[in-house]
């Protein structure tokens, strides 16, 4: 819970009367009032959406001394709809503009919460690219861990200048990177937040991004070895006619991957080359993406991705095998700008051995994120809801499912009580997939952190434009589903529609 307002943030009368409001760490550049359905955009190059309700959007510059500069927009819905809560909303990538905290903030301001988000304090020219860290460490540590504390801290400043009623909670979400960083403020920051959900956390930074290089040059380090989009659904079909059925549903979903033992060793082509078949080296490509990166001591270095929907557009294509992997470009960004300091640095020149301990050495103590001791965050009533789907193809799922562990065993009383993971079947990263992955995660944060029983499924809805359902407009419901709180698992009673969720019951160990 914040602080009671200081003098410096007394309260203003008014939207307008924010501008020039002084902050801990710097001040509001302007504040507007925005009607709703006005189209608001908070980048340039990129259209803007419709405010589902009339805030006060306020807009600010935030410094921790020389070398940052942090960016920040504070959206406060009118007084009378205020639920007394603030939303904090996490970035992705690397940033670099408030893009994707704003489509957070939208909703946010829709169910009644001030939301905050921040670019990290930096600008790029594009999403994949960190050249703004080049022999920048302020900027670094900006986005590794201070950006988000110091929006914080402003957005309660503001808060507590406009609404008369002091804050009731605050709240955290972020997916991808944004996971990463809702982990870094529970881990660094406990008294930012009440209560924080943290989806497909991009941690630990520095082994994940250097197992992303690995599986680049595993995927494209040969030519031959290259697997071409056309022949993934060569493997989507192949591992979902060995695995769909396995959960007693044929329904393209595979209800938990990681006990289906693919080897797409079964396509390999008699001879030569063909439409129908993958040559050896792409057979070999696909077995290192299934398993994961293998460590200079033969042991494994990171989890590898699961089989099922490696043809769904924006999985392999985007992530792995594509002409343009995201694996591959977020790979040279980090190495090229944070660790080496080598503008011309490539990829091609990746060494396992030697530059993921220097990557860690250099920044791991900046970006990772990956302390499972939580005990702080607990102790002041904290709660971490965590999700992370099946299917994405970006961040491997075991690594949620790792982190949630350690977590456990690093404060078993305390996180039985205040931990949860959410594993999503047929989810791909943070959005979208082939199975059920529209649901309410802030909805049932905010039920369990005010009071509520630790929650042990949520319900998720597969529709037939999920980009359409998340933002809010009109989009058909297919399927839903039972997500059950790991280790538990979602089985359908073999009566009823298994496309309705009601037909399901959560089943497994207890924790």
């Amino acid at each position: 819970m914040a602080p009671p307002p200081s003098a410096a943030t007394a309260r203003v009368e008014g939207c307008a009367a924010l501008a020039g409001l002084a902050l801990a760490n710097g001040k509001v550049d302007a504040a507007m009032p925005v009607a709703r359905g006005a189209v608001v955009s908070t980048d340039a190059a990129r259209p803007g959406l419709p405010a589902i309700g009339a805030f006060c959007r306020v807009q600010a510059t935030l410094s921790a001394g020389p070398g940052s500069s942090v960016k920040i927009e504070v959206w406060l819905p009118d007084r009378a709809a205020w639920n007394g809560k603030l939303l904090g909303a996490g970035n992705g990538g690397f940033g670099d503009n408030l893009t994707i905290p704003s489509l957070l903030m939208r909703g946010g301001v829709g169910k009644g919460y001030a939301s905050v988000g921040s670019d990290m304090g930096h600008a790029a020219v594009a999403d994949v690219k960190a050249d703004w860290a080049l022999n920048a460490p302020e900027k670094i540590k900006d986005f590794g861990w201070r950006a988000n504390h110091l929006a914080a801290v402003a957005a309660k400043q503001v808060v507590g200048a406009y609404y008369a009623a002091p804050l009731a909670a605050s709240y955290f979400h972020g997916c991808s990177d944004g996971g990463r960083e809702a982990l870094m403020e529970a881990q660094r920051f406990p008294d930012d937040y009440d209560a924080i959900i943290a989806g497909a956390p991009a941690i630990p930074w520095t082994r994940m991004t250097s197992a992303f290089a690995a599986n680049h040059l595993a995927a494209h380090g040969r030519p031959e070895s290259v697997i071409p989009n056309a022949k993934l659904k060569l493997l989507q079909v192949a591992s979902l006619a060995q695995c769909d059925k396995a959960d007693g549903v044929a329904d393209g979903v595979i209800d938990d991957p990681r006990g289906c033992r693919f080897d797409p060793g079964v396509l390999q082509c008699r001879s030569g080359d063909g439409a129908d078949c993958l040559t050896a080296p792409q057979v070999e490509a696909a077995r290192a993406i299934y398993r994961g990166p293998v460590g200079p001591d033969g042991k494994p270095f990171y989890f590898g991705f699961q089989p099922g929907a490696e043809a769904v557009p924006g999985t392999w294509d985007l992530w792995l095998t594509g002409p343009n992997a995201q694996h591959g470009m977020f790979a040279t960004e980090f190495m090229r700008n944070m660790v080496h300091s080598d503008p011309n640095w490539q990829i091609a020149s990746f060494d396992l051995r030697r530059d993921y301990p220097l990557a860690r050495r250099t920044q791991g103590a900046t970006l990772d994120a990956d302390n499972p001791d939580l005990r702080t965050f607990f102790r002041r009533g904290g709660k971490l809801l965590m999700y992370h789907g099946w299917q994405d193809a970006a961040i491997p799922p075991e690594n949620s499912i790792a982190y949630f562990e350690r977590v456990q065993r690093a404060s078993p009383a305390q996180a039985r009580d205040s931990a949860r993971l959410f594993m999503v079947p047929g989810m791909s990263h943070c959005l979208a997939g082939p199975g059920p992955n529209i649901f309410d995660a802030l909805g049932t944060l905010d039920g369990w952190r005010q009071g509520g029983p630790a929650p042990e499924t949520m319900v998720a809805t597969k529709f037939d434009n999920d980009l359409f359902a998340y933002l809010g407009f009109p989009a058909k419901p297919i399927r839903t589903r039972p997500l059950c709180a790991y280790p538990r698992v979602a089985r359908w009673s073999g009566h009823g529609s298994s496309d309705d969720a009601a037909t399901f019951t959560c089943v497994g160990p207890e924790r």
